[in-house]
C-alpha cells in the first residue's frame, strides 16, 4: 500500500505542488551544506591568509569525492527512480546495492592513492610552499574518511530518486551542523588548528554516512542494499556508468578548474589564491539555491519518465527552470548590494578583499542565467539522454572555462583570472539554446 501510495503521488500529483515539496528539502540540504563551507572558510580565515588559502586547496579535492559519489549515485538512482516508476522494486535494488558498493570501494581506492601521493596531490591543486602545510593538516583527515563522504553522495541521491528528500536532507543537515559546531572546537577550544577543522569535516561525514544508511535498514526506502543484490552485468554498469557520467565530468572538469584557477592565482601571492577560493564559494552558495531546486525536480522527471508520462516531465521541467531562475536573481542581487561586506566576513584582509570582491561582482552579473542551464543538464539526464548530457556538462562545467582561464589570465593577469569564470558563464548559457531544443524534442 505504502508503494502504491507513493507511485500515485509521484505521478498524480500538481507537478508545481510536487516539486515545491522534493524542492525544501533539497534547498535545505543544499543551503546547510554551503553554509557550512563558508562558516568553514570564515573559522579557517581567522588563522590567516595562507590558512584561507589551504581551504580552496583542499576543496578541490573534495570536489574530486564529489565527482564519484555523484557519478554512482546520479547513475543509479536516476535507475532506482525508473524502475520505481515501473513499480519493479527488485531491479531498483540491484541499482542502488551496486551504486553503493561501488561507490565505498572506490572511496577506498582514492584513500589509499592520496596517502601514497599525498606531497604530489597537494603541489597538484596548486598549492604554494607557504600554503603546504596547512593543506596537508586538513587534507590527511579528509583523506580518512573519503569511503564514507563518497559514498554519503551516493546514498543521498538514491534517496532523493526515491522521492525521499527528507531522509536525505536530515543526514546532509545533522552532518553539516556537526561540523559548524565542531570546527571551533576543535580549532580554538582543543588548539589543533587547521587540522581541527579537517577532524571536524571527517566526522560530520561519517555521521551523515551513518544516518543516511540507516534509511535503509529501518525499512524507510522502497529499494534495499544487500550484497546479494550487488550485480556486475555489464549492461547494469554501463547504465550507472554512463547515466552518472555527466555528474563525474561536471565535477572532475570543476576540479581541473579550481586547480588550474589555483595554480594561475597563486603567481599573484596568498592573498589571490584565498580571495579566488571566498569569491567561488559565495557564488556557488548562489548557484546551490538552483542546483538544489533541480534536484528536487529530477526524482520527478526519472520517475514519470519510467512511467511514460512525457507530457508530466515537460511541464516539471518549464516550471522548475522559471522557479530557479526567480531564486537565482533574488539571491544574486543580494550579493551585488552587499558586496564588500560579505568578503568582509570571511577574510578582512585589504589584498584578499580587492580581489574577491571584484571576483564576486563579475560572477554575479553572469550567474542570472545559470538556472537554465542547470535544469536543462538535469531534464537530459533523467530522461535517458546520456550522450547529449555528457556533452552539455562539459561545456558548463570546463570545455569553456578553462581555455578562457588560460587566455584571460595570460592577456590581463590577476584581472583576467577574475574575468574567466563570469565570461565561461555568458558562452555556456549561448551554447545552451540548441541543448534545449534537442532535449525537449527527444521526449516529444
Amino acid at each position: 500500500m505504502e508503494n502504491n501510495a507513493q507511485y500515485i503521488k509521484m505521478t498524480q500529483t500538481p507537478v508545481s505542488r510536487l516539486i515545491a515539496s522534493l524542492t525544501v528539502p533539497t534547498v535545505i540540504s543544499m543551503l546547510v551544506t554551503n553554509i557550512y563551507n563558508m562558516v568553514d572558510t570564515a573559522f579557517v580565515g581567522k588563522l590567516g591568509t595562507s590558512a584561507s588559502g589551504a581551504v580552496g586547496i583542499v576543496f578541490g579535492f573534495m570536489t574530486i569525492l564529489m565527482a564519484f559519489g555523484f557519478l554512482f549515485g546520479q547513475g543509479s538512482g536516476n535507475y532506482v527512480g525508473r524502475m520505481l516508476g515501473r513499480q519493479d522494486r527488485a531491479a531498483a535494488s540491484r541499482y542502488a546495492s551496486t551504486g553503493f558498493f561501488l561507490s565505498f570501494s572506490f572511496g577506498l581506492l582514492i584513500e589509499i592513492l592520496g596517502f601514497v601521493f599525498l606531497r604530489r596531490l597537494i603541489y597538484a591543486l596548486g598549492s604554494t610552499d607557504t600554503i603546504f602545510p596547512y593543506a596537508a593538516s586538513y587534507i590527511r583527515w579528509i583523506l580518512i574518511a573519503a569511503p564514507f563522504t563518497v559514498s554519503s553522495f551516493t546514498l543521498n541521491n538514491i534517496l532523493r530518486y526515491e522521492g525521499k528528500a527528507s531522509f536525505s536532507m536530515i543526514g546532509l543537515v545533522a552532518g553539516s551542523l556537526l561540523n559548524i559546531a565542531g570546527d571551533p572546537l576543535f580549532m580554538f577550544v582543543f588548539h589543533l588548528g587547521v587540522s581541527g577543522a579537517g577532524l571536524s569535516t571527517a566526522l560530520s561525514q561519517i555521521v551523515s554516512f551513518c544516518i543516511l544508511l540507516s534509511a535503509f535498514f529501518r525499512g524507510k526506502t522502497q529499494s534495499t542494499l544487500s550484497t546479494k543484490s550487488v550485480t556486475l552485468k555489464k549492461s547494469l554498469l554501463s547504465d550507472i556508468v554512463l547515466t552518472g557520467l555527466p555528474s563525474l565530468l561536471r565535477n572532475a572538469l570543476g576540479c581541473i578548474s579550481t586547480m588550474l584557477l589555483n595554480s594561475l592565482a597563486s603567481q599573484y601571492g596568498d592573498a589571490a589564491v584565498a580571495g579566488m577560493s571566498i569569491a567561488s564559494r559565495v557564488a556557488m552558495f548562489c548557484l546551490s539555491i538552483a542546483i538544489g531546486i533541480g534536484q528536487g525536480f529530477q526524482p520527478v522527471s526519472s520517475f514519470n519518465y519510467g512511467a511514460g508520462k512525457m507530457e508530466r516531465v515537460k511541464k516539471a521541467y518549464f516550471f522548475t527552470m522559471a522557479f530557479a531562475t526567480v531564486c537565482l536573481a533574488v539571491l544574486c542581487t543580494l550579493c551585488l548590494c552587499f558586496n564588500a561586506s560579505i568578503i568582509r566576513v570571511f577574510r578582512d584582509d585589504p589584498a584578499v578583499i580587492a580581489v574577491a570582491s571584484r571576483a564576486l561582482r563579475l560572477q554575479c552579473i553572469a550567474l542570472y542565467v545559470q538556472g537554465v542551464c542547470v535544469i536543462t543538464e538535469f531534464l537530459m539526464q533523467t530522461t535517458g539522454q546520456k550522450l547529449l548530457s555528457s556533452l552539455h556538462s562539459s561545456f558548463r562545467a570546463g570545455i569553456i572555462f578553462i581555455p578562457c582561464l588560460a587566455l584571460l589570465a595570460y592577456f590581463r593577469g590577476l584581472s583576467g583570472i577574475e574575468e574567466a569564470q563570469p565570461l565561461a558563464y555568458v558562452l555556456t548559457s549561448i551554447v545552451d539554446i540548441p541543448f534545449i531544443f534537442i532535449a525537449l524534442r527527444k521526449i516529444a
